[in-house]
């Protein structure tokens, strides 16, 4: 009667990251994912007559950035449609789903990430003296996530 998945935590090193709005194929393999995250900013209010306390109201949710990282792709749409943000102003917001992957390769949990769009595209250091392949790190803003329900 227990469902198996509840017995352990799900490692992290098995997800997949798709682009619904563009399809850049064998590019979308990522090394690290990163800001999936979501904090409740407050308003404090100080209460009229009484003065032992303050009110902490709740005002609205912020999304921290999502941070992709992979080998760099040398001919890649990715960077292109990065570089057409930075250097065109051309921003086009696209849709992700970050999912998490159990040993069968079937989504545990899925995120549906909304209107994200990058804000920053950086390379790894080059240097002679380390023998590491050259990572891109892409940062995305964007508006909000859903954490979907599988199964």
């Amino acid at each position: 009667m227990a469902i198996q998945s509840l017995k352990y935590p799900p490692p992290s090193f098995h997800f997949l990251v798709q682009f619904i709005d563009f399809q850049f194929g064998p590019e979308v393999m990522f090394q690290s994912v990163s800001g999936l995250e979501v904090n409740l900013e407050t308003e404090t209010y100080n209460e009229g007559g009484e003065n032992r306390f303050v009110h902490t109201l709740p005002v609205r949710s912020n999304y921290s950035n999502l941070i992709l990282k992979r080998g760099l792709f040398v001919h890649s749409q990715i960077i292109d449609w990065c570089m057409d943000t930075f250097n065109d102003m051309e921003v086009k917001p696209v849709n992700l789903i970050v999912s998490l992957l159990n040993d069968l390769h079937l989504p545990l949990m899925t995120w549906n990430v909304v209107h994200a769009y990058p804000i920053k595209w950086s390379v790894s250091n080059l240097d002679a003296e380390k023998n590491q392949l050259a990572i891109e790190t892409i940062e995305l803003k964007y508006q909000y996530f859903n954490l979907l329900k599988v199964g």
